[in-house]
């Protein structure tokens, strides 16, 4: 009798040590399918600025963090499209979300190495004042319009606005600052003044004071001067080492249709994709988030339609300012079209 039960444990034991024994040959083997499968995935460093282009690439971005994306991306955020451009040019950055002149400037610099693959934001910039009478460029006559920085994207812009609706720098007073917070300090101080902001900073200085509106929209005025097929008004776009592009073709596809669904789900998911603005530390409060959102014109455009509205938008910052777009207008090549 004792031997019978011996015998039942000996084989329950031997039973139960090959179960073990499968189990864990198992899962060695999904940990070999799972490292195998990261190894294939191809490894990009990508970096954008602080603002409205990396509100459209939050979602994915959080993808990434949770290993759902096609390839392995490394995400970082810069204050400055300054702090980016070493980078690029040093070859530690793969793709970059920067200013639209501040890619065709690097493209003059790297003697062509760089190319745009996407617009991924358009016009920001908006008038806001307690005026409300100052809703077109006729009332802004003899009027004081404050806005960043002399010989910047928003100096441009406006200028090329008034210049279009008749008005010279004879008829209007700019007054320059430093930053953004400067123009909504002085909006603040005296609602009656006219200045001229990006977003998110426009929809935070309007809910911060209910005297404040906008006034403007520059991506609107822009739309109706150049009409239908003509270029955009474009603030940030994707570029990419063209090494990269030479060597990593199919991963530079992935990003692009990835990039796409993220801009749709920004579009589409204001309120969960305001979660993660605030999350990543774009925006600090989500109200503003929210609202801000639906008017920083994240968008995704490429192929000949990007061609058409970017060069369009070069060409006029080249007419007034040859050294915005770095001396001359890019080549053919800088615009990517697989």
């Amino acid at each position: 009798m004792k031997k019978k039960v011996l015998a039942v444990m000996m084989s329950i034991v031997f039973g139960l040590f090959c179960l073990t024994g499968c189990v864990s040959g198992v899962q060695k083997e999904a940990a070999g399918e799972t490292a195998a499968q990261t190894e294939e995935k191809t490894h990009i460093n990508v970096a954008s600025l602080k603002g409205p282009t990396s509100m459209g690439l939050v979602y994915l971005m959080n993808r990434s963090d949770k290993g759902e994306t096609e390839e392995n991306y490394h995400f970082s955020m810069a204050a400055a499209a300054d702090e980016l451009l070493p980078k690029v040019v040093s070859g530690e950055l793969d793709l970059a979300l920067v200013p639209a002149n501040v890619a065709s400037i690097l493209y003059h610099k790297t003697q062509g190495g760089i190319a745009v693959i996407d617009i991924n934001t358009l016009g920001v910039l908006y008038m806001v004042s307690g005026d409300d009478t100052k809703g077109s460029f006729e009332s802004l006559k003899g009027s004081t319009i404050y806005l960043t920085g002399k010989g910047t994207t928003p100096d441009y812009v406006l200028q090329y606005l008034l210049a279009e609706n008749g008005l010279s720098l004879e008829d209007v007073t700019l007054e320059y600052k430093s930053e953004a917070t400067e123009v909504a300090a002085v909006l603040t101080e005296n609602p009656e003044a006219i200045g001229v902001l990006p977003q998110p900073f426009a929809t935070a200085a309007c809910m911060q004071n209910e005297a404040l509106a906008v006034v403007m929209d520059f991506n609107e005025e822009w739309a109706a001067l150049q009409g239908e097929g003509g270029s955009s008004f474009v603030t940030g776009v994707t570029i990419a080492r063209k090494d990269f592009l030479e060597e990593e073709p199919e991963a530079a596809a992935a990003f692009m249709n990835e990039h796409r669904q993220s801009a749709a789900y920004a579009n589409e998911n204001t309120k969960e994709a305001a979660e993660l603005v605030v999350s990543y530390g774009i925006i600090e409060k989500e109200p503003v988030a929210v609202k801000a959102l639906p008017y920083c014109n994240i968008t995704y455009m490429d192929g000949e339609a990007m061609k058409t509205a970017l060069s369009g938008y070069l060409e006029v910052l080249y007419e007034q300012d040859a050294s915005s777009v770095g001396g001359s207008l890019p080549a053919d090549d800088f615009y990517y079209i697989p």
